[in-house]
Order: C-alpha cells, then sequence, then structure tokens
C-alpha cells in the first residue's frame, strides 16, 4: 500500500525522476510550451511556478535557489542554426536573442549564447509581476502518443492567450448534440410551414390554379346580375 507517499514514479528513481522534471522545466522556460503527457505536464507544473516563484523576488538567494533546483545551461543555440525554419523561431512569449549573439567554434559546438538562470530572472519573471499565481496552464490537444496511446497536451505559460484557443478532436458526446441539433432545426422549419386542409388536398391542381388567378374581392354572383341588369 502506497500510504504517505506523494507524487508520481513514472517507474524511475529519484535522480532519473529530478532530471526529468528539470529537463521539461528547462524546455518550457527557453520555448514557451512544451508537448508532453498528462501526468508529466501535472507533475512538473508545481515545480515550474515554485521557480517563477523565487525568480520574481529578484535577489541573489534566490537565484542561487534556482541554480540549485534547475540545471542552468545555454539555450536559444536553435535561433542561429540554419536547419531550422524561419517559421518556427517566432516566440510569442518572449523576445528571441539576435543570431549574432549566439556564437559557434570551429569545431561546432555552442561557444556564446544566452544562460537558461538568467533568462528566467530577466524575461519570464518580468511577465508575471501581477500575478500572484497559476503561471501554467494544461491543454488537451485530443491526440494520443503512438504506442501506448497517452494523452498529449501543451503545457503553456500564460499570459498570451490572444487570438483562437487551441482545442482537440471532437468528441463522441459532441458529435452527437450537433446532430440533435441540425434535427431540431429541420423539424421547426417543417413545422413552419404552412399546413394544408383537408378541403384543399380534395382539389385538383386545376381548380386550386383557376382561384389563385381570380382577383381579390370578385365576387362572380354580382357579375352575373350586373349583366342581367
Amino acid at each position: 500500500m502506497r500510504h504517505r507517499i506523494a507524487g508520481r514514479q513514472f517507474s524511475r528513481d529519484r535522480d532519473h525522476r529530478r532530471a526529468m522534471l528539470r529537463n521539461l522545466a528547462a524546455g518550457l522556460f527557453e520555448h514557451g510550451e512544451i508537448e508532453t503527457t498528462l501526468p508529466k505536464a501535472k507533475a512538473v507544473q508545481p515545480f515550474v511556478e515554485k521557480l517563477i516563484t523565487l525568480a520574481k523576488k529578484g535577489t541573489f538567494n534566490a537565484r542561487r535557489r534556482i541554480e540549485s533546483r534547475l540545471t542552468d545551461r545555454r539555450i536559444h543555440a536553435w535561433v542561429a542554426d540554419p536547419n531550422v525554419p524561419d517559421s518556427r523561431k517566432d516566440n510569442p512569449y518572449f523576445e528571441l536573442p539576435d543570431e549574432g549573439d549566439i556564437e559557434f567554434n570551429r569545431f561546432g559546438e555552442l561557444r556564446k549564447a544566452p544562460r537558461l538562470v538568467q533568462h528566467v530572472m530577466t524575461k519570464i519573471a518580468p511577465m508575471f509581476e501581477d500575478r500572484d499565481g497559476g503561471y501554467t496552464r494544461i491543454i488537451k490537444t485530443g491526440r494520443h502518443r503512438l504506442g501506448d496511446g497517452t494523452d498529449l497536451v501543451l503545457l503553456q505559460l500564460v499570459g498570451q492567450e490572444e487570438g483562437p484557443e487551441i482545442g482537440g478532436g471532437i468528441s463522441g458526446r459532441r458529435r452527437q448534440a450537433d446532430r440533435r441539433t441540425v434535427f431540431a432545426a429541420r423539424l421547426r422549419k417543417e413545422r413552419g410551414a404552412p399546413a394544408r386542409t383537408a378541403a384543399d388536398a380534395g382539389k385538383t391542381s386545376e381548380e386550386t390554379t383557376a382561384e389563385a388567378a381570380e382577383p381579390e374581392g370578385t365576387d362572380s354572383g354580382a357579375t352575373e346580375d350586373s349583366g342581367q341588369e
């Protein structure tokens, strides 16, 4: 029994689990959003929000505590990578560095680039100055991972919700509700048409046409009386 055991194990030992959370948090801070499974997103979400709360203090002690929990490294090397398309270099969450700020040595190794902890302190923390919590959100995409079929979600930094929201696939209940709505609209349209009476149903098409052609307000009996006079 799992008495007094909090959190998910993910079939990993403690060191491997810590490394996984650090990598997920680093990817979220670098790109502004990541795609992962739902259990991992729920596990890393409180870890990320505690780091942002520390970064908002802006003190030297807060910086050292973030460095102890988050592995500091160079980031945004993909901005100067010619193999990455320009469409993937647009980031709505924060301003990316210029390609001139990123340098590689002659062996292709990254020599100069922004640091992760500095990025969290100077770019991520100012985004949430007026927010006391809830810095991230989880969006279900409706897609599943190949292999085990687990749910895939997006873990995003909040604050850039302009434009259409990201939606997943349409569920079976939604399809059934849409079909019922269309059927009800068709019934209302049919019932709104003028119903034919029994007398109209017994008339032939020629009689109906003659009645429609006769001008309104004309009385056949009055016409015969005027002819006799």
